[in-house]
């Protein structure tokens, strides 16, 4: 069994599997946990599946395509089926996650983050708009670090909302077991010229809460998600960069943002 830890949320895994990136929140132990999952790998574990009962215990089914995930009334714990398609375990794991993450003011935004001198720096937009490479641009000409590229969690303390690492990053390789305070949000839109513009009233919510997976399977999950949307757009700025991929993107961004 493996204690891992994203967020700030420790969680146990009582079976080993094999993934590089979920090296860097593995955690020795922890005298408290979230929830706890269990995954079985061998038909033989259960019998065969077509004798599985799911335990008394368990009040969810969750699917993905033929792959099945059962939890409890309070998602603490959770036993995942001999999978047909491994890709599946990253969504179940993320929901599982996610469940809990929502209920302590957490987002979770479609969109890449870097760290620049301390600056958490958010670019949002669909798939195939450029968030990694503008994460790139900044690694390259400004020696940002690159926290993610496509996955970020977003959680509200008293103090700031801090942008934080995960181990799903969708199809970008950059995953880091990081923070940083996010000090701006970019809504990323292709152009064949450079120009930024700061976003107010309902184009700015409009623009950010379609880059949120919202929890749709809890009961509260939009509710929850859209108090703490509510918080993070009044206190952060918003911009909409139309660009380039080049370096003059990135020196246009940080003289509206930072002055420079």
């Amino acid at each position: 069994m493996n204690f891992y830890s994203v967020v700030g949320m420790p969680f146990q895994v009582m079976t080993e599997f094999e993934c590089d990136e979920w090296q860097k929140f593995w955690i020795k132990e922890s005298d408290y946990i979230f929830f706890r999952l269990e995954l079985l790998h061998k038909i033989e574990e259960i019998h065969g599946l077509e004798n599985f009962e799911v335990p008394t215990n368990m009040k969810y089914i969750i699917r993905r395509g033929g792959d099945v995930m059962v939890a409890d009334n309070k998602w603490r714990n959770a036993i995942i089926l001999p999978l047909q398609d491994n890709s599946h375990l990253s969504s179940f794991f993320c929901q599982l996650f996610y469940t809990h993450a929502v209920q302590r003011h957490i987002l979770y935004l479609h969109s890449s983050l870097i760290d620049y001198q301390g600056h958490g720096l958010m670019f949002l937009g669909p798939s195939g708009i450029g968030k990694t490479t503008q994460a790139e641009l900044w690694n390259q000409y400004r020696d940002a670090l690159i926290i993610n590229g496509d996955v970020v969690f977003v959680q509200e303390t008293p103090e700031a909302f801090l942008g934080w690492g995960t181990p799903w990053h969708g199809s970008s390789p950059y995953c880091e077991n990081t923070n940083v305070p996010v000090c701006a949000m970019i809504v990323l839109k292709q152009a064949p010229e450079n120009s930024i513009r700061e976003l107010m009233g309902f184009e700015k919510v409009t623009a950010v809460s379609n880059s949120v997976f919202y929890p749709r399977w809890l009961e509260n999950g939009m509710e929850l998600c859209l108090e703490t949307l509510d918080h993070l757009l009044t206190k952060l700025p918003v911009y909409e960069l139309s660009c380039r991929p080049d370096e003059d993107a990135v020196k246009l961004t940080e003289e509206t943002i930072f002055g420079k």
